[in-house]
């Protein structure tokens, strides 16, 4: 079993910045290729962000591309997701993910195995 512990949301005005932290426990940590999903209100839940399980390769949501940064530190078992020039369309309940490793990075959320509880990111304008 994998257990993921997201932290580092919060209310923050537009055009700034958030760092997300997703700690990984219970299994190998480069096993597992990672992702950042976000689900608003009333919308469905969408991919944000991915990281391969060596960190070689990276994907992004077009909304989000320049503005947000996947990236894990093997040492510390945690991968972020650094939020930048934050807009109000990005407020939502942020989810970590976890998938066996894979040469793909999906952002199909079904392709995920494991979870965290997610953090609320909230953008004032």
């Amino acid at each position: 079993q994998v257990q993921l512990v997201e932290s580092g949301g919060g209310l923050v005005q537009a055009g700034g910045s958030l760092r997300l932290s997703c700690v990984v426990s219970g299994r190998t940590f480069s096993d597992y290729n990672m992702g950042w999903f976000r689900q608003a209100i009333g919308k469905e839940r969408e991919f944000v962000a991915g990281i391969s399980w060596n960190g070689e390769r990276t994907a992004y949501t077009d909304s989000v591309k320049g503005r947000f940064t996947i990236s894990r530190d093997f040492a510390k078992n945690t991968v972020y997701l650094q939020s930048n020039s934050l807009k109000p369309e990005d407020t939502a309940v942020y989810y970590c993910a976890a998938r066996f490793r894979s040469m793909l990075i999906t952002g199909s959320q079904y392709e995920y195995d494991y979870w965290g509880q997610g953090t609320q990111v909230t953008v004032s304008s």
